[in-house]
């Protein structure tokens, strides 16, 4: 799954200008300096790879947390042990299920503000289990199964339409054929802490997303009174989009 994630975001970057080799960079005065990355369930942490090499090449220290997806518990932990590598002002991200996880997380004090791209965003005692009720129904909500051990997967068939209609054909079916699972555990797991009533919060909208209704989108986005931004993508805008995403990040670092 990572070389494939890798040779996505290789394929998508070649030719552009972020693909040109770095410069040295400054970042803008009193902008937070980190940059803490929380991927969703069925892919790996390289998904985030187009966004990071942007904001790398840009100066920001990226982090990509690699969630084990066994607990909400677990992945907590893991984007925990991040924040705590961190040294000073940090911006916390996370992209679909990641933003049930970054809800839980990003109450550290080093987090300066949150991003949510495609995520689902819940308050105290909600889980994925509740927020996957909310709103219409989804192509690619309906294709989530368990297995014999309970572990959840998008079914093959209906991935590639569902999650990445927006990357080659190829990809999409191989990223279907090699998913990570997430444990049935993780999907019922409430939260305990909702980090963005305290924190400066953005949300990244994907309009053509077929996992989250864009209609709850933007009803986790206003619940939050978070800064929006709209791009025409799906599930998988943040490799698609990886420079609106990116651009969105940027302007969370610069909050005071």
């Amino acid at each position: 799954m990572r070389y494939l994630l890798l040779s996505v975001a290789a394929v998508l970057m070649a030719g552009a200008t972020i693909a040109a080799p770095a410069q040295s960079a400054q970042l803008p005065k009193g902008a937070a300096h980190n940059i803490v990355l929380v991927h969703g369930a069925f892919v790996d942490q390289t998904s985030w790879k187009p966004v990071a090499d942007i904001l790398t090449k840009k100066g920001y220290n990226v982090t990509l947390v690699e969630n084990p997806l066994t607990s909400l518990e677990a992945d907590v932990d893991a984007t925990k042990q991040a924040l705590a590598k961190q040294n000073g002002k940090t911006v916390l991200v996370g992209h679909s299920w990641g933003g049930v996880v970054i809800t839980q997380a990003g109450d550290d004090p080093k987090v300066s503000a949150l991003v949510y791209v495609s995520a689902f965003a819940p308050d105290v005692g909600q889980s994925l289990a509740t927020l996957a009720k909310s709103g219409p129904a989804t192509e690619g909500g309906a294709a989530i199964h368990p297995d014999e051990k309970g572990d959840l997967y998008i079914d093959p068939k209906v991935f590639p339409s569902a999650v990445a209609a927006d990357l080659p054909p190829e990809i999409a079916e191989s990223l279907a054929s090699h998913q990570l699972p997430l444990n049935h555990t993780a999907f019922e797991a409430p939260v305990n802490k909702a980090a963005w009533h305290d924190k400066p919060t953005f949300y990244v909208i994907s309009t053509k997303d077929k996992v989250i209704a864009p209609e709850v989108q933007k009803m986790f986005a206003n619940r939050m009174k978070a800064q929006t931004t709209e791009v025409a993508g799906s599930h998988a805008s943040l490799v698609v989009h990886a420079k609106e995403v990116a651009a969105v990040i940027e302007k969370a670092a610069l909050v005071k």
